[in-house]
This record gives C-alpha cells, sequence and structure tokens, in this order.
C-alpha cells in the first residue's frame, strides 16, 4: 500500500489565498449590492440572475438560496429567476441566435423596468452576460455585477459591485459563493424580524 501524501502545505496555501482575497473584498460596495437586492424585495420586483460554467453553478445556488432558503418562511418572497437552468433554452438561442445572445433574448420582452439584474462573470468579460447586462440597464434596470479579476466590462455596466480581487478564477468563485451564502443568512434574520414587527 501506497504511503499516503501529506496535502497539508497545498491546503495551507489554499486557505491563505483566499483569506488573503476576502480581506481585499470591499465591504461598502457588497453593501451598496445588497441594499439594491433589498430594495427590489420591497418593492416585489423580478431579479434574474445568471452566469457561465462555475458561476451558472452560482446563479442557480443563488435562486436556491433566496427562493427557498430566505423566502421560505416569510410570507412575501424573494421572486428570483435562474436564466441558465433551462437547458433546452439555453441550446436553442445557443443553436439558433448564438451564444452570445442566450441571456438577453431570454430578458427581451419581458424584463421591465424596476426590475433587477444579477449579472454573475468570474472575469467580468463574458460577452452573453455583458450583452444582457448592457441591455438591463437600457430598460431601466439595475445591474449587480458579481466579479474578480479586474471586473472587466462588468465592472463599467453595473450600478452595484460584489467584486473579488484576486486573478485566481476557483478563489473568485469560492468567494461569490460566500457572498451568497453571507447574504442569505443576513436577509434571513433582517426579514423575519421586520415581519415579527409587522405581525
Amino acid at each position: 500500500m501506497e504511503k499516503a501524501v501529506d496535502f497539508t502545505k497545498q491546503i495551507n496555501t489554499y486557505f491563505t489565498t483566499m483569506e488573503e482575497a476576502l480581506h481585499k473584498v470591499d465591504r461598502g460596495e457588497l453593501s451598496g449590492a445588497m441594499n439594491a437586492l433589498l430594495r427590489a424585495y420591497e418593492r416585489g420586483a423580478e431579479i434574474y440572475c445568471f452566469g457561465n460554467g462555475g458561476s451558472a453553478a452560482t446563479a442557480s445556488h443563488m435562486l436556491n438560496d433566496f427562493n427557498k432558503g430566505v423566502s421560505y418562511e416569510l410570507e412575501k418572497k424573494f421572486r428570483f429567476h435562474c436564466l441558465n437552468d433551462n437547458v433546452a433554452i439555453l441550446t436553442a438561442l445557443a443553436n439558433d441566435v448564438g451564444y452570445e445572445y442566450i441571456y438577453v433574448k431570454q430578458l427581451e420582452g419581458k424584463l421591465r423596468a424596476g426590475d433587477l439584474v444579477v449579472a454573475i462573470s468570474g472575469s467580468g468579460n463574458s460577452p452573453n452576460v455583458l450583452r444582457a447586462a448592457e441591455y438591463a440597464g437600457a430598460q431601466g434596470c439595475e445591474v449587480v455585477g458579481i466579479t474578480g479579476y479586474d471586473g472587466g466590462g462588468l465592472r463599467r455596466l453595473a450600478d452595484h459591485h460584489m467584486h473579488v480581487p484576486s486573478w485566481n478564477m476557483q478563489i473568485v468563485e469560492d468567494i461569490h459563493l460566500i457572498f451568497n451564502h453571507m447574504m442569505m443568512k443576513t436577509f434571513c434574520e433582517l426579514l423575519k424580524s421586520k415581519e415579527g414587527e409587522r405581525q
């Protein structure tokens, strides 16, 4: 039997890299983005989230955590929609129109002024995400950009930012999920308390 490999050094390196990136995250920007989500919730707006690859998984996870995790015990619910969850519409649009249009075409004719878009791109430069974010802005909708690296084009297009200043995609995606869980816990406590006060 082969001797077990000691991965402690690699584990420590990865965790240290994540801790360093977390310390650089702008807490004020996070608070601003969370307030945009809170305002959307309070006005009953539709919230559309989407991304590619790991960011698509984060968008899907966010839908679950807000529509079930936060909303489950609330009388008033979040109204999240994840545009990357339906394989049929994604492949139809990608095949017939082009992959860069898979999100904007889902928003056309559906997005209303006052709705909120949560666009997720680790690099900030995914063409399909940028097209959708640009369209949302043109419709009078606020955009929350969840990014890594230097934020790319999405950082310029978004009204609110949840940015991880790291060039390591795995660390970026890890922290995006931390953002999601942090928001879930925060909104759970806040909104349950608010509903309790009204009763």
